[in-house]
């Protein structure tokens, strides 16, 4: 199976889609936060493992104690993956913590500075 192939954008949708619903709904883990989303998966192609990038909106100790839960809950979370969508395997899940959205939204208040910086010295 090709990586960029219809088949594997399907499962890496559906698998996106059906994580997201499970750590949204399913787990009872105080340390994982409500404002977690999963931002991206890539199912390997032999249907064995799983890389799931997610997003924490909060501080780093927000973030690393839903790392852990998360990590604590992957075969609870492997299971309802199992009942949710019918694959041939089932993959074996790595959470890894995706930074890009807090990376942007810090690149985003840099360039406002610097724009910022720019009218005034225009003004004078």
């Amino acid at each position: 199976m090709k990586k960029n192939s219809i088949k594997s954008t399907r499962i890496n949708g559906e698998v996106q889609r059906a994580l997201a619903e499970i750590i949204r709904g399913g787990i009872k883990d105080p340390r994982i936060s409500p404002l977690t989303s999963v931002v991206s998966v890539e199912v390997a192609p032999d249907l064995k493992t799983c890389k799931a990038w997610i997003s924490v909106l909060g501080d780093e100790d927000v973030q690393a104690n839903t790392l852990e839960g998360l990590k604590s809950a992957a075969g609870y979370i492997r299971n309802q993956l199992a009942k949710e969508v019918n694959l041939r395997n089932t993959p074996e899940i790595l959470f890894i913590m995706d930074q890009s959205i807090a990376y942007g939204v810090n690149m985003s208040k840099l360039i406002d500075e610097v724009n910022k910086g720019k009218s005034e010295d225009e003004e004078r």
